[in-house]
């Protein structure tokens, strides 16, 4: 049973006491530390489970399921935050995701993967499609922000209009993205066949026992809900505790949230970066946030209309600035398709700089 396993069952005592603390009315904090734990073993089931129906169901609807339950639980927290009212945290969730995961577990994975191999090489290629998409987002992302500051006369049905233009947009090229990746160039996505073969050398050949598929359907069926009936109790108690420890909507949803529900994104990237598969690792950390940026972000503006909280893609100045300094950071570093410890360090002290800023920042 390995490391991720075992830790990932122990923390799931954290779902009863995390219940236990909404119910026993144990202090908004407490509530708010209890289950944001229980959620990460939560995460990382579900992203296990969408991983080993992929082994099984193959490449393509393989690679449909991770696009899709890739990002499903800063999904789920962000459709029970919006139906909440917390429009600012959610927002501020998007923009602190696609910085996270850019910064952040990039960040991470080049340094520990760096400590371990003295350079460490991906597919360019792969990288600089990402990075173009990943360019697209942010501009479409920043474009009502700017409609809204340059001029006084547009108001919030206009900005709302722009948004849900963009919204569809936005996930029409995701769609177009997924032809790309999973018919049209699939080669150049094949990246996760590099750490089995490293696992198993071509000279032995052992049989492999496919994963039970009607066993982590459950998983996936079971750790959906969960995580659906964590969010509740874990967004119920977000305000409250986050202001008792003085800490502003804006840095709860751009540095908090992305921490909570991205745990899954975080363990995959960093360990395969250390098994020196830099390519898998760099396409989980730009392939989340491209489906933050083009599906996820889009969803939650159309869902917000829908049910009665309007949510528009108009970010705060400091947002945008921020969201176009990590993309611009993630595709310089990443151009050359090679990796190091120091350029890890870099990503991580960008991050830092930044949630420095929200920190501070009056929101």
């Amino acid at each position: 049973m390995s490391i991720k396993t075992i830790v990932s069952l122990g923390l799931l005592v954290f779902i009863p006491i995390s219940i236990a603390a909404e119910r026993l009315e144990w202090g908004s904090l407490t509530v708010f530390i209890t289950s944001a734990i229980a959620i990460a073993p939560l995460a990382i089931w579900l992203s296990t489970a969408t991983e080993e129906i992929a082994v099984v169901t193959g490449p393509s609807i393989g690679g449909l399921l991770n696009a899709v339950f890739g990002n499903a639980t800063e999904l789920i927290i962000a459709l029970v935050a919006l139906k909440g009212g917390l429009i600012d945290i959610v927002k501020a969730s998007i923009s602190g995701t696609i910085i996270s995961n850019l910064l952040l577990v990039m960040g991470l994975s080049m340094f520990l993967g760096g400590l371990r191999y003295k350079e460490q090489e991906f597919q360019p290629v792969v990288a600089r499609v990402n990075g173009s998409t990943m360019t697209l987002a942010v501009t479409a992302l920043v474009l009502p922000a700017l409609v809204a500051y340059s001029s006084e006369k547009v108001g919030n049905i206009e900005v709302t209009k722009i948004s849900i233009t963009t919204a569809v947009v936005l996930i029409i090229v995701y769609a177009l993205t997924l032809v790309f990746s999973l018919r049209t160039h699939s080669y150049l996505y094949e990246v996760g066949l590099v750490e089995q073969e490293d696992q198993n050398p071509k000279d032995i050949v052992e049989p492999v026992a496919k994963p039970n598929i009607s066993l982590w359907l459950g998983i996936l069926v079971i750790s959906t809900i969960a995580v659906a009936f964590e969010s509740e109790i874990f967004v119920g108690a977000v305000e409250e505790a986050t202001a008792g420890l003085g800490l502003t909507p804006l840095f709860t949803g751009v540095i908090l949230l992305p921490l909570v529900g991205g745990a899954a994104e975080y363990v995959t990237a960093v360990r395969v970066a250390v098994k020196n598969n830099m390519d898998l690792s760099v396409s989980v950390a730009m392939g989340s946030s491209l489906l933050v940026a083009l599906l996820v972000a889009p969803i939650l503006v159309l869902v917000g209309q829908a049910i009665g909280q309007p949510m528009d893609l108009s970010f705060e100045l400091f947002e945008v600035v921020a969201v176009t300094i990590a993309v611009a950071v993630a595709n310089l570093i990443s151009l050359d398709g090679r990796s190091n410890w120091l350029e890890g360090i870099l990503l991580l002290a960008t991050y830092t700089v930044l949630a420095a800023g929200f920190y501070f920042h009056p929101g």
